[in-house]
């Protein structure tokens, strides 16, 4: 059984929060999909990275394939999928930068090595062999080998504003429970409704 809570947001942090006591590794991964401005699909795992009313936040490097097919298209779709509880949620809506304080605050947090990395990977771009890769980390390792390591221009995060949350629920012989919340745009009232299986 699904319980049906007012605000989408509080079942999911339910959820999210049963699967990270139970979840053998990242609880908070997601199937990210997004597409071109002529409509070519692409999908990756991401990790999430906050979640709250304003929507479901993630960081990369904003000249990747998902940050190029952001600024061309700014909508994504989410799948959280936590097989050994047997649950999944959808998510879908529009797709819009964080703030950059918010950005510097979650670049700070991040091990000192990830940091450094950021700078080093050109991330979705061709290497031509690791020693390319190890090479540049060993530049920006010396560039910022004292003091803080500052969040490249390029690096950045979005945040996903739902329009649509489905909650799934696995139940036997595949007569599963879907519930989903919906509403016209971000900052609208949610609606409910139940699905076949």
């Amino acid at each position: 059984m699904i319980e049906k809570l007012a605000n989408p947001t509080d079942l999911f942090n339910a959820w999210l929060d049963h699967a990270k006591a139970r979840e053998p590794n990242d609880a908070n991964a997601m199937a990210l999909a997004t597409t071109t401005a002529d409509s070519h699909p692409s999908v990756r795992m991401v990790l999430l990275k906050g979640v709250d009313d304003r929507g479901f936040v993630f960081y990369t490097n904003l000249t990747s394939r998902k940050g190029r097919e952001l600024a061309e298209n700014p909508n994504a779709a989410l799948c959280f999928h936590w097989k050994s509880l047997a649950r999944q949620v959808r998510v879908e809506g529009p797709v819009s930068p964080v703030g950059d304080e918010e950005a510097d605050a979650y670049f700070a947090s991040r091990p000192r090595l990830s940091r450094i990395g950021a700078w080093a990977s050109r991330q979705s771009s061709t290497l031509e062999g690791r020693f390319e890769l190890e090479g540049r980390i060993a530049k920006y390792t010396a560039k910022y080998g004292i003091g803080e390591v500052p969040r490249p221009g390029f690096w950045s995060g979005f945040r996903v504003s739902p329009t649509v949350i489905e909650f799934w629920q696995q139940e036997n012989s595949r007569l599963h429970r879907r519930l989903v919340y919906s509403r016209a745009g971000p900052g609208d009232a949610w609606k409910t409704r139940q699905l076949f299986p």
